[in-house]
């Protein structure tokens, strides 16, 4: 081969293995985005539910809108 050629075979061999190693990196960070989404939707739905079932229990000991006695 020509020296040339060479050159570009290197630098195209090093632009594939530095693409392989960001996409490794980049698929790992997806992953652990995805655990993170899942985890927080989880956490999202036990509020969403206790906050429902804190609506439920107060509905029924409501607190009168008055003014304080120092007004």
């Amino acid at each position: 081969m020509h020296p040339e050629t060479d050159e570009r075979l290197i630098e195209l061999e090093t632009r594939v293995a530095y693409q392989d190693d960001a996409l490794l990196k980049l698929q790992a960070l997806v992953r652990a985005q995805q655990q993170q989404m899942y985890q927080l939707e989880k956490q999202f739905e036990t509020l969403r539910e206790r906050f429902q079932q804190l609506q439920r229990n107060d509905s029924s000991q409501a607190i009168p809108n008055e003014k304080p006695p120092h007004y």
